[in-house]
């Protein structure tokens, strides 16, 4: 028989798209209906095909938006086109099978679990045997499950193989072709964990800088395992919210890009790396920190995960949270160094990081409006809000130079500084960095995290030592 008339059986987890259904499906049931985490393990004791078809018939997937092989599908339009009939055999249940048939529009026949059958390994074997004949079709797959499979294939075609799946695949049958996409790097690693938002964290060291104690080794070791403790848990957190927010993420112009959104890690790995990164901060805390700041961090850990689940969707309230956890990590450092709180700072706080929050949502739904749009996806913000979130978000960054302004002339600046005097120049220089960035927001320039912005530009690098000399200027 010709070779474009041998039926092609293709994969589809891990081969035709870099994610894997169940996994995909598992976890926006979770987030949809976090309780049912309680039933999962009854549905598995029953079974994987009753576990798909529970998940399947409470969850709808977006297939237009996952992660192609955009090369192997290419190779299979182009088959489709020649007259090749292809075939979509796999494990992940028939409803989503089926709606990925349709949207690629190249498959003849689908094969996928059904009726209380998992088509993995030697089920799908036999099922492919059973209409085609041994020796009587190819197969394109790309895991170990996919050997028994080879075994009775013609020729083989190998998708991103994971290891030993390649020689895995040449003992059983010829390999026509192979398809491969570059490995994770280690910058692949660093942004899933969001490396360059631990930038954040250095909000440890300022209850220390601003109480003047920074000539002790002791309260700068504890502000450094501070801010690790800090960086890893937020790290966990950020995997858990991307994995969480894929079907979201994938609608948005970068976001779709992350790691996980665009199949470049898997979703197994970020799995197995939330808890190790979790219990890495809390052992460091538990280990070296204050049990004050072992606290903190379990309400710091406690109010992400709720922002992940629930409250990012409720208008505002995200804003306040945001602005509350920088804030906790500033009590973080109180914590960890034993300095005593100061309502001043936290006030201040609370007040330019709720700005910096809105400009953050602000800029979201501006991008939203260029692109035509009207609403955020999984959130509760409409275009129509710009005008609002502008008002709310200079008055409040308006508010912390006010607070700033006001606790100048507290009793406790006339203790920490020889020349307060020069603290009243630092006040319309912070007038000037928050209309700025405001501005820039407004202008559409705002791309970034407005604090990783911060940390980019040079006009705000420039600001915060026109502040550091000023303030250096009133303690001496």
């Amino acid at each position: 028989m010709e070779d474009d008339k041998i039926p092609l059986c293709v994969d589809l987890d891990g081969t035709l798209i870099r994610t894997d259904l169940l996994v995909e499906s598992l976890l926006i049931l979770i987030k949809q209906k976090p309780w049912l985490v309680f039933v999962i393990p009854v549905w598995l004791l029953r079974g994987k095909s009753v576990l798909k078809d529970e998940i399947a018939s409470r969850v709808d997937l977006n297939v237009q938006t996952l992660p192609y092989q955009s090369g192997f599908v290419e190779f299979l339009r182009k088959e489709h086109a020649a007259g090749r009939p292809l075939i979509l055999a796999t494990a992940s249940h028939r409803k989503f099978a089926d709606g990925i048939a349709k949207h690629l529009g190249v498959f003849t026949k689908v094969h996928a679990t059904e009726d209380g059958t998992n088509l993995a390994g030697r089920a799908k074997r036999d099922i492919l045997v059973k209409h085609y004949g041994i020796k009587g079709f190819d197969y394109a797959g790309n895991s170990r499950a996919d050997v028994p499979v080879w075994g009775m294939a013609r020729q083989a075609i190998v998708v991103n193989p994971g290891r030993g799946v390649l020689q895995g695949a040449r003992n059983q049958c010829p390999i026509s072709q192979t398809f491969t996409d570059r490995h994770p790097s280690l910058k692949t690693y660093a942004k899933a964990l969001r490396v360059h938002q631990w930038l954040k964290n250095i909000l440890v060291f300022i209850p220390m800088l601003l109480a003047h104690q920074i000539s002790h080794v002791s309260l700068w070791a504890n502000g450094l395992l501070a801010f690790i403790s800090f960086s890893l848990c937020a790290s966990s957190v950020y995997l858990l919210n991307d994995l969480l927010d894929l079907s979201a993420d994938r609608l948005h112009p970068r976001k779709r890009l992350r790691p996980f959104a665009s199949g470049a890690l898997s979703m197994v790995q970020g799995i197995v790396l939330i808890p190790l990164l979790l219990l890495a901060a809390f052992t460091i805390a538990a280990l070296w920190l204050p049990t004050d700041f072992v606290i903190v961090l379990v309400v710091y850990y406690l109010l992400t995960v709720s922002y992940s689940f629930w409250l990012k969707a409720v208008v505002l309230l995200d804003a306040l949270l945001l602005a509350g956890l920088y804030t906790i990590r500033i009590i973080g450092g109180m914590a960890a160094t034993q300095i005593g709180p100061s309502f001043w700072l936290l006030t201040f706080s609370i007040f330019l990081f709720f700005s910096l929050a809105l400009i953050k949502r602000y800029s979201e739904l501006l991008a939203l409006k260029q692109r035509g749009q009207l609403t955020t996806h999984g959130r509760g913000y409409h275009v129509e809000d710009l005008v609002m979130l502008m008002g709310f978000g200079v008055a409040s960054g308006f508010m912390a130079v006010l607070v700033s302004a006001l606790y100048i002339n507290s009793d406790k600046v006339k203790v920490l500084y020889q020349h307060p005097a020069f603290l009243w120049l630092v006040s319309p220089i912070l007038l000037y960095w928050i209309s700025r960035i405001w501005l820039i927001a407004h202008r559409g320039g705002m791309h970034d995290d407005p604090v990783v912005f911060a940390a980019k530009d040079k006009g705000s690098w420039a600001v915060a030592a026109v502040i550091g000399g000023f303030l250096w200027l009133a303690a001496i």
